[in-house]
């Protein structure tokens, strides 16, 4: 984060301090696993359901379908009010998410639009093919408003929190924004519409090719 321009001391100490925060929420994974694939059919008590996997927002994560119901049980993938977090962090700081998760929200237009969706954040919904229309519009949007802001100067991924998110933000939702704005920045850099700089200071600044 310091090296995408977030450098206010008292903030970076404050995160520091939440070096322990997954850890308690997570003491342990489990010591053995039965894994699933994309496309597998996964018995749950008398029903089929279909691993339909994306990415982008986790390493590998699992939404499953039964068409018997007509019932999509999307996970984070696709939700309902708001859009699904997709950030770089430090473990993988390169990396590329965003268009990851962009492809796999565009495969859950295979399923019927009348769909009932149970996300894990929100109310269940139908309407699946104009959500995932919604959503791919949210990110055209950011995009564009990125690439304007960095035309003007060339902009950090703090710098533009306030281009891509309109509210006052606490220490955990600066977290997600801080890896989300690098996830668009990396996308853009990436496929070559900006440049990253790396400024005398060690923050990364990113302007148009």
């Amino acid at each position: 984060f310091r090296q995408h321009g977030l450098v206010d001391p008292a903030m970076i100490e404050q995160l520091q301090g939440r070096k322990t925060y997954y850890p308690t929420l997570v003491p342990a994974v489990p010591h053995g696993y039965t894994r699933i694939q994309d496309g597998q059919q996964v018995q749950i008590g008398r029903r089929g359901w279909r691993v339909i996997t994306g990415f982008g927002h986790s390493p590998e994560h699992a939404a499953l379908y039964c068409a018997e119901l007509g019932l999509l049980i999307s996970g984070d993938m696709v939700l309902p009010r708001i859009s699904t977090n997709v950030s770089v962090i430090d473990i993988e700081p390169e990396a590329d998410p965003l268009p990851l998760y962009l492809d796999s929200l565009e495969r859950m237009r295979a399923l019927p639009q009348d769909t009932l969706v149970l996300p894990s954040h929100g109310r269940p919904f139908r309407g699946l093919h104009t959500r995932v229309d919604q959503l791919q519009a949210h990110h055209d949007e950011r995009f564009a408003e990125l690439m304007s802001a960095c035309a003007e100067a060339p902009q950090s991924a703090a710098d533009l929190l306030g281009v891509l998110f309109k509210r006052k933000l606490d220490l955990h939702q600066t977290t997600f924004a801080m890896g989300e704005s690098i996830a668009h920045l990396n996308a853009l850099w990436l496929k070559g519409k900006l440049v990253r700089l790396l400024g005398d200071d060690g923050v990364y600044r990113f302007r148009p090719s």
